[in-house]
């Protein structure tokens, strides 16, 4: 069986885990034979705040508030859609496009970029919204037509329609699964092919995932899976907004998602306050990409809707919020009401920045 693990994904994994302090990636990077001695962990690489366009805070704020503005307004134009989980999870996704990770707009198939997977599908008014701020060839155009026939923006992740999009997703647990399996593959490619001094792959993988996803049986699989290889270069973020399709998820999930993934391996870290504290998110961003032993979980608790008048109920989960609610949204954020899908220079030059900084790192 040894044999089997070595030739299949490229590494033995060592058989006592839980007193290991070695990362996969080193393993894999260094293979070695049976019985041979280990190596030192590597060192992590910290987030990449300083490749990425300073913005002040205000603008920065802008950003993540007319990612939510942006994301309702294509609901409301389809007059269908998830407008909730869009609008709570914008922290998170400015995060990761504006800090952390590494991509290009112009060549979305960019061997090293870093993989982002979103899992709760549903919710993808917010991938495609990121997706056309940072330059992919994804046009305002395109998210006027959110979820219409032959559009480029359906109703859930499609990544043979949409530039950008890494897998379909939309079944729940099927995003973070596939995520689990883009990671191993990772690791796999980075010990074939990475040499000292020369690490030609070493991207990390990052996932948004929603209650629905833990909830499925296949979630769990997968993940116990992930903390079994070591897959130190994934990392999930769970937005816990306590909201499924029927009410509270206290209707039917109590149990304590993080002490489950710390007995699957996984390093868990908790950020109570996902709707503003963007510092301590970016905080538990860096404290994951630095954990190199092992997946990490980090839970962060929002607000679905975040500023909507259903913000925190069902209600705002899988219907538009209706034209007087995003009219106060927009104007409770410093946006015109009358104004739709009209990207704020500053917020496009933002994001384009980020965009062209993946860009010429591509390039280097």
């Amino acid at each position: 069986m040894d044999h089997v693990l070595q030739y299949n994904f490229g590494y033995l994994p060592q058989r006592n885990l839980a007193s290991s302090n070695l990362p996969l990636a080193t393993l894999l990077a260094n293979k070695r034979p049976l019985g041979a001695a280990a190596v030192e962990p590597v060192k992590a690489k910290k987030g990449k705040v300083d490749s990425r366009a300073e913005v002040n805070l205000a603008t920065e704020k802008r950003c993540i508030d007319y990612v939510r503005v942006l994301g309702a307004e294509m609901v409301q134009t389809a007059n269908s859609g998830h407008p909730g989980a869009a609008m709570g999870c914008a922290p998170m996704a400015h995060l990761l496009w504006s800090r952390f990770m590494k991509y290009d707009p112009k060549e979305p198939k960019w061997i090293n970029r870093d993989r982002f997977v979103l899992s709760n599908g549903h919710a993808c008014a917010l991938l495609y919204s990121m997706l056309h701020l940072t330059g992919y060839d994804i046009s305002i155009d395109d998210l006027q037509n959110f979820r219409q026939l032959d559009s480029i923006t359906p109703g859930h992740p499609e990544n043979h329609v949409t530039p950008g999009v890494e897998v379909s997703t939309g079944p729940l647990g099927q995003g973070i699964s596939n995520a689990v399996g883009l990671a191993l593959a990772q690791a796999h490619l980075a010990a074939n092919f990475n040499k000292e001094g020369f690490n030609l792959i070493d991207n990390y993988t990052y996932v948004i995932c929603g209650d629905g996803c833990l909830q499925e049986g296949i979630s769990s699989e997968a993940s116990s899976l992930a903390g079994h290889l070591r897959l130190g270069k994934l990392i999930v973020l769970y937005d816990d907004n306590k909201i499924q399709i029927d009410g509270s998820t206290d209707l039917a999930f109590t149990e304590d998602v993080c002490k489950r993934y710390e007995a699957y391996g996984w390093q868990t870290i908790a950020v109570t306050d996902g709707d503003n504290s963007v510092d301590k998110l970016e905080a538990a961003i860096e404290r994951a990409r630095a954990e190199t032993s092992r997946p990490t979980l980090i839970k962060v608790t929002t607000t679905i809707g975040f500023g909507s008048a259903k913000e925190g109920t069902a209600g705002v989960h899988g219907a538009p919020l209706g034209h007087a609610d995003l009219a106060n949204l927009k104007e409770r954020f410093g946006f015109a009401k009358d104004e739709f899908f009209a990207v704020p220079p500053d917020v496009s030059a933002a994001y384009k920045a980020c965009g062209a900084a993946g860009g010429a790192e591509n390039a280097a």
